[in-house]
């Protein structure tokens, strides 16, 4: 990979200029209020509620040990998305990380998610990892198709898998994307360097 992502990062989307920048412990009161704006079915394919203090304090203290890299999508001073690349390097899966994203109702259809899949995507290239995983809920269609779109397939359905604040259970499904095939695939075409930019 040719260069080294730096931050803070501005791109421009269909509502105005968006700011990427590397979560920290000093945005923990921001994205609290941004993860307790969105509705509980967007928080469902997390494996915990960030709107709930003490996950959102866990989450960055993984950041803090190198753990999670979690990226803000900030328009005029607000958080409106959040990512996070989450990868165990202790597991027999060192070699695999899983993205993680939300964005807010009110910057959805605009951009706003492209931009960051697509800013999150290329940090997890630019770690090194071989192959990506991404969870949804099977009724969020944007989310599929903009994953799609980058590579990810389906890889698995995990039938009941949540439980909403009602009780009632929703399916997950699991997409996957090979980067290690891919680039190996480019290289051969005589295209190295395009999974990275």
């Amino acid at each position: 990979m040719s260069e080294t992502r730096s931050y803070p990062r501005h791109v421009t989307t269909d509502v105005g200029e968006i700011e990427f920048r590397l979560m920290s412990r000093a945005d923990e009161a921001a994205v609290l209020g941004f993860a307790r704006a969105l509705p509980t079915h967007d928080l469902l394919f997390l494996p915990r509620n960030i709107s709930e203090p003490k996950v959102l304090s866990a989450w960055i203290a993984e950041i803090e040990r190198g753990q999670i890299t979690s990226l803000l999508a900030i328009r005029g001073g607000e958080v409106v998305g959040c990512s996070a690349v989450v990868r165990d390097p202790h597991s027999w899966s060192p070699h695999v990380g899983e993205i993680r994203m939300v964005i807010s109702s009110g910057a959805r259809g605009q951009g706003v998610g492209r931009a960051l899949s697509q800013e999150t995507f290329a940090l997890a290239l630019e770690a090194g990892l071989e192959k990506l995983t991404v969870q949804m809920t099977v009724d969020q269609r944007g989310a599929i198709a903009l994953f799609e779109s980058l590579g990810f397939r389906a890889e698995g359905l995990l039938r009941d898998q949540v439980r909403d604040v009602d009780g009632k259970t929703h399916d997950i499904v699991v997409f996957g994307h090979d980067v290690a095939r891919v680039r190996a695939q480019l290289d051969a075409y005589g295209v190295p360097g395009a999974v990275s930019d």
